[in-house]
Formats: structure tokens, sequence, C-alpha cells
């Protein structure tokens, strides 16, 4: 929102008292005289009693030693023993729920983890050879693919490096 009446305006909008300039050094100077004044007196109105610094270190003892009957509020009280046996009867039920067993089982594998698994680990022939038993390494198992050698042929050439197998 623009107002017209902007580029109008004579006066500042600051007033500054009647004759202010003029009585301002006599006003500097009262305030000066009166400042020196408050610094010459020689005392602050303020007495304290005869011997008082002496004697304070004693009353102060005295007034802590006196026993004094206050009432005992106990934390563990039957109430919160029993809300608090509760919530812990409660957690340990939680993590004892058959809910909460998560067994995998080897069906349950994707042979894509697996896999990942063997080559990320870089786990070798041999170290599958030791988990397995002698029937389960039985040769009649474990071959079970008719490959032709049309189909052995094409893969060799898609995926093997021929250099390194004229090299082993």
């Amino acid at each position: 929102m623009k107002n017209k009446n902007l580029n109008n305006i004579n006066t500042t909008g600051f007033n500054i008292p009647k004759d202010y300039f003029e009585t301002f050094e006599n006003q500097l100077l009262k305030k000066i005289n009166a400042e020196e004044t408050v610094l010459n007196v020689k005392s602050t109105g303020f007495e304290t009693p005869k011997d008082y610094f002496n004697s304070i270190e004693d009353g102060v003892f005295e007034k802590l030693s006196e026993e004094k009957n206050t009432k005992v509020i106990s934390l563990f009280n039957k109430k919160t023993i029993v809300y608090i046996t509760g919530i812990a009867a409660a957690i340990v039920l939680c993590f004892n729920l058959s809910m909460f067993d998560s067994t995998i089982a080897f069906e349950d594998l994707e042979a894509a983890t697996v896999e990942s698994y063997i080559l990320e680990d870089d786990i070798n022939s041999y170290e599958i050879a030791a988990l397995l038993t002698e029937e389960e390494l039985n040769e009649s198992i474990i071959i079970t693919h008719d490959f032709q050698d049309e189909t052995i042929e094409e893969y060799l050439l898609n995926n093997a490096d021929i250099e390194a197998l004229i090299v082993e």
C-alpha cells in the first residue's frame, strides 16, 4: 500500500523541550555536583551489630544442628512396586511369545540371495563341500541336467573369456 502524502512531509515528528540547548549545560553541571556530594558521604546509613561477623558462624551452625521432624515419603511403596512388576512381566511375556520367533527355513531363501551370499563372502567349492555329506555329494544328485552341445557353446561364447580359457 502506497501513501501519496509521504513525499509532502515537512516535519520529522521529533520534538525537543523549549530552551533545551540553552539550559543543557546548567543541568549537566547540577548533576555532576550532586554526584560529588554523594561521593563525599562517609556512611551508607547501614550499620551492623557489634561483633556480627564474629558470631554469625556460631548462629548458623546452631540453626543447622536443630533437628526438625519432616515427613518422609518413600519412593517404593506397594502400589509402585506392583505397577513396575506388572510392566516387567508384560515385557517378558511379549518377548517369549512365538510371534517374535523368526526362524527361516531353507525353502524360504531365494536362489539369488544364496548366490549373492556365496559371491560376496568368497566361499569356494571346498568350503561348500565340507558342509555336505557324501550322499549329498553323489554325482547322480548333483548332475540332473542334460545340456546339449549347442547350449554349452552358446554359453561359452557369450559369458566366458576365451583368452582366460586358453591360458588355463
